[in-house]
């Protein structure tokens, strides 16, 4: 799919330079992994101290249950 996109061009040079990317393709498409990636990871670590715990809960006998 192409898209046209009006970028900062001495963004994107140095987003190029920084990234180890051959072309501006590479470096945006490295970007957008990226910035996905930490917004993942930050939901996750938003649900730390969230859940709930079961203390009683035996997880090594839950391992072996299916054997």
């Amino acid at each position: 799919m192409t898209t046209n996109l009006a970028i900062d061009p001495t963004l994107l040079d140095k987003a190029v330079q920084v990234s180890g990317e051959r072309t501006k393709k590479a470096a945006v498409t490295k970007a957008l992994q990226e910035f996905i990636a930490r917004r993942e990871q930050r939901r996750v670590a938003d649900l730390l101290g969230t859940l709930e715990w079961d203390a009683s809960s035996d997880y090594k006998a839950e391992r072996s249950r299916g054997k």
